[in-house]
């Protein structure tokens, strides 16, 4: 029954899409958000049972592979439709259809007065199948097709204000970066096949060590080639310029995004093959590496940036940067606690974030934001839970999950405690840049927005206006609609954003060193061959990892008090210091600029050759070269057509006379 649960989650979120899409002149607008809202539901109950079945097995028996069809079979490789059930695979799902029903409730009340809402339920349902795909894949081909589908999926939502020039050029911004990502994913398969002879998950990781040297040239290239794809796919260095543009896509579909599905796909890719980076250490240590610098560089960026949405999505960079870290050096189980976690408080931060910029007529700068704390006290409530468990605060579940990543690190040493203390760094510029979106909008004098909300217990409807570059817009189908809306008069959007508050403050006790432990525990079938599954800090080392962490957050938080309440005066001055630092930051490091000198303009100039040199002169000129040469043949066939039978007897006996001629000189 197990494998047919599974089966459910993955069929419920597609006939949901299918349902919304193909009946949308038939079904009222309310009603394609039930569908959609169901179909999610529906799939969270049966991952739940399928979760039961599992559970039920023997620990070593605790893996189910289910083949619905065998699509093509030739010279030995074969390829299935397949799905493979394991406490990852199952964690996974509980995350994304868990998370993401809690997003679409959201999305009921919040896009209620878009003209393109069937359209929206329906994109959003099939994204959470894309993503479903993708964790229960049973095979490297099956896991392609996932990957495909979720980047296509993250393209229609982040463009799903088709008329705006900034979404669809931020959504074709993300399918190309990702399509780049996504080729090597292609060669790691493709090598992996040559080399293995298989394609399956389970046969793969049996065979792999009896085909592989530790280090060896071949299973480092394909340890860096699914590296690519990951990276692409989770916005990491220097693939991670297309993830803050996705923020010109709805609230909930940055929500969605950053919390459950797509980012988290190249930490679930690492677990996934952990077998594999084991056999290839140097390739693991790339990718913590990747993670370290991602979320230091993130973390600089997000204290410098002004746009609400932007400094949550540069804080979703840098925390997967610390998941990446985490399943690097072989805190696998660690690593998916975070991701856990991070689901929890980031889907709540985007969610009061959104409350807030429909406050603000879809404002999003931060510095024009102010006394948000009593015009909406339960946005404002959920903003600060969020902001703690983001910066790690005692008791949290950001504190329990990113201390025991950071504790790790440690644990191991040697060049790994470079890594433990650029964490920590991490860790304090993350209280400062998380705290800094609180003491911005909510303390202090109103601004006229929440002033007016204050008075009037509704919001501004001023001019609807691209938040990224200010101009006005209408309110046809390809825009935001018109009315704005609030957690404090949608009763959905507060359930959904009460439900993840909660998670976000007691979520952590699952995993309390030395007491409960229950995703190790839940996780350790999937890892238990792994070289690391019985390493680990002590509880006393763990519990002064935590006290450290504590520290770092409440000193984070006390340094954001300082600039940005008692002496708000001081950051001006820091930038005018420190002038070109700050420069560099709020220009993202100038990612966006290295990466079209590098590679965006030299394809643009290889363009522009092909146009006017290859296609002009070779390609044009052999086409009108063959063209001109069949015309010739023509005239002259058709010149020997004369109707005239003296001249074709001729011919005829031309042709006789050739014939004798080659047969006496072949017998001579």
């Amino acid at each position: 029954m197990t494998a047919t649960w599974a089966w459910l989650v993955l069929l419920l979120p597609l006939l949901g899409s299918l349902t919304i899409g193909l009946t949308f002149k038939a079904i009222p607008d309310r009603a394609a958000g039930l569908v959609g809202i169901a179909a999610i539901v529906a799939a969270f109950v049966c991952g739940i049972l399928a979760l039961i079945g599992l559970q039920g097995e023997p620990s070593e028996s605790r893996h189910v592979a289910s083949t619905l069809w065998e699509y093509a079979s030739v010279g030995g490789f074969e390829i299935d439709l397949g799905i493979y059930v394991d406490p990852l695979s199952i964690f996974m799902v509980l995350v994304v259809t868990g998370v993401s029903s809690l997003i679409h409730i959201y999305s009921y009340s919040y896009m209620k007065s878009d003209q393109g809402y069937h359209r929206f339920f329906s994109y959003l349902n099939f994204f959470v199948f894309s993503m479903l795909v993708l964790v229960l894949a049973g095979n490297f081909i099956m896991l392609i097709v996932g990957w495909a589908l979720v980047g296509f999926a993250s393209y229609a939502l982040i463009s799903y204000w088709y008329r705006r020039n900034t979404a669809t050029k931020a959504g074709m911004k993300a399918f190309v970066i990702n399509v780049v990502g996504d080729i090597g994913l292609y060669l790691a398969a493709i090598l992996i096949f040559k080399e293995v002879g298989a394609i399956s998950y389970g046969e793969v990781f049996e065979k792999a060590p009896e085909v592989f040297q530790t280090n060896e040239w071949s299973i480092v290239a394909i340890c860096l080639c699914l590296l690519v794809g990951a990276f692409a796919k989770s916005a990491q260095m220097p693939f991670h310029t297309w993830l803050a543009d996705a923020m010109e896509g709805p609230t909930p579909v940055s929500s969605l995004i950053h919390a459950a599905t797509m980012v988290t796909a190249g930490v679930y890719l690492i677990a996934r093959c952990h077998p594999l980076f084991e056999l290839a250490p140097t390739a693991a240590d790339v990718a913590a590496f990747v993670g370290l610098v991602t979320l230091l560089i993130a973390g600089t960026i997000a204290i410098a940036v002004t746009d609400l949405k932007r400094i949550i999505a540069y804080s979703t960079m840098s925390q997967i940067g610390y998941m990446f870290v985490g399943v690097g050096i072989g805190a696998y189980s660690a690593g998916m606690f975070h991701l856990m976690t991070h689901a929890f408080f980031k889907a709540l931060l985007f969610m009061a974030a959104g409350s807030v910029i429909s406050a603000m007529a879809n404002m999003q700068d931060i510095d024009k934001m102010k006394g948000f704390k009593r015009a909406m006290p339960f946005t404002a409530a959920m903003l600060i839970i969020g902001a703690l468990a983001l910066s790690g605060f005692p008791g949290t579940s950001g504190w329990f999950s990113k201390d025991e990543i950071i504790d790790f690190a440690h644990f191991r040493g040697g060049m790994y405690d470079w890594m433990w203390v650029g964490m920590l760094i991490g860790a304090f510029m993350t209280a400062i840049y998380s705290f800094r979106i609180i003491f911005r909008i909510l303390p202090g004098p109103a601004c006229k927005e929440a002033e007016y909300l204050e008075q009037h217990g509704h919001v501004i409807h001023g001019e609807p206006r691209n938040p990224a570059t200010g101009e006005a817009e209408d309110t046809e189908v390809g825009y935001p609609g018109e009315e704005h809306h609030i957690a404090e008069q949608a009763g959905g959007m507060k359930f959904a954003m009460g439900v993840l508050g909660a998670l976000a403050l007691v979520g952590g006790l699952v995993q309390i060193p030395g007491v409960t432990e229950v995703i190790t525990r839940f996780l350790e079938p999937t890892f238990e061959h792994s070289v690391f599954s019985h390493m680990h800090p002590s509880n006393s080392e763990a519990w002064t990892g935590l006290i450290e962490g504590a520290v770092i957050s409440i000193a984070g938080i006390a340094t954001a008090w300082l600039l940005y309440i008692k002496r708000p005066d001081l950051p001006a001055r820091f930038r005018q210091t420190f002038k070109a630092v700050h420069t560099l930051c709020v220009n993202k490091w100038y990612g966006d600029e290295i990466v079209d000198f590098l590679i965006v303009n030299p394809v643009k100039a290889l363009g522009r050759f092909a146009n006017r040199v290859f296609e002009r002169f070779v390609v044009d000129g052999a086409t009108a070269g063959v063209a001109g040469l069949t015309r010739s043949a023509g005239a002259a066939v058709r010149d020997l057509q004369s109707g005239m039978l003296r001249g074709y007897a001729a011919l005829m006996l031309f042709g006789i006379l050739a014939i004798v001629v080659y047969f006496l000189i072949r017998s001579a």
